[in-house]
């Protein structure tokens, strides 16, 4: 009978214990939970330091949050300036371009030897690479900063499309490159500035790495969700290792040394598509030409 008793004694401190610990526990996640939610708001402030476990916890997690908004301030500070920096080299440079190309356009129609008129034709390319460039640059700064938003509307493709092909077409012909635009009815979520800037770029890449005689085909792929403005060469092709690398900014695959550019093209565009809620894929192999799909949202 004794044994009985002390086992039900037992049983109910253990049940007591266990009550205690619950809800003790129950109250330390409670505060933790209420913690992280001041902190979210940006409204956290440690209570009374009091030796416990939670109040350590507390004054590290103020720590944390404090040293978080000051490096948040120092990066947005760094953005600004570059930004800035950015902001006056495009507009103190921009005139002196000008008069480079304007200059090199007036020397280049005087009686000049061929190999003047040669190294003339080369100077006016360099200005009109470093105007490019720097052009770039200040889209690219403006999309990373958020200074400049997309500014979606549902539209459809073919507008732009054919926009972009008369606009590409003496490029082409230039080379005798073959470039077509299959007809769409598609519609997407796009900004028909930013979306041309973005399709501009890769129609560009593909006659410029097109070889002559070679082809270059736009075409829509839809789907539920997305859809995909397909534009395919007929160029050197890329090679697996090279997929990722290519979007990255001034990255330029080593077998496309002799050709021209700077290599901000496709960063730029998947800035673009990114900023639309849109992405970019490409498809490519050594020797058989790339296709290279923008991703844009249907709705």
């Amino acid at each position: 009978m004794m044994a009985q008793i002390l086992l039900l004694l037992a049983a109910a401190v253990l049940l007591c214990v266990s009550v205690m610990l619950f809800f003790r526990t129950r109250k330390t996640h409670d505060r933790l939970d209420n913690m992280i939610d001041c902190a979210i708001r940006g409204e956290f402030q440690p209570t009374r330091y009091d030796e416990s476990q939670i109040s350590r916890t507390e004054q590290k997690l103020a720590q944390y949050l404090s040293a978080s908004v000051l490096s948040r301030t120092s990066l947005d500070e760094d953005r600004a300036r570059i930004q800035s920096l950015i902001g006056d080299i495009s507009h103190q440079t921009r005139t002196p371009i000008a008069n480079i190309l304007l200059y090199t356009s007036l020397l280049d129609e005087e009686p000049l030897t061929e190999e003047q008129h040669a190294l003339v034709k080369q100077a006016c390319q360099q200005a009109e690479k470093l105007r490019f460039l720097i052009d770039s640059l200040v889209k690219t700064s403006h999309l990373e900063t958020g200074l400049v938003q997309a500014h979606p509307v549902t539209s459809p493709l073919a507008p732009m499309l054919e926009s972009l092909y008369q606009t590409y077409l003496p490029a082409s012909q230039d080379k005798n490159i073959e470039l077509t635009v299959a007809p769409t009815t598609v519609s997407a979520h796009f900004d028909p500035k930013w979306t041309t800037e973005a399709v501009g770029n890769l129609i560009d890449n593909a006659i410029k790495y097109t070889p002559e005689g070679g082809m270059v085909q736009i075409t829509v792929q839809d789907a539920p969700m997305y859809c995909a403005v397909c534009v395919a060469d007929s160029g050197p092709g890329i090679a697996e290792t090279e997929h990722a690398k290519i979007f990255a900014r001034f990255y330029r695959a080593p077998s496309a040394a002799q050709i021209p550019g700077v290599g901000i093209g496709l960063y730029l565009t998947r800035q673009i598509l990114r900023a639309q809620n849109g992405y970019i894929k490409v498809s490519s192999a050594p020797g058989k030409g790339a296709v290279f799909s923008a991703f844009l949202p249907k709705n």
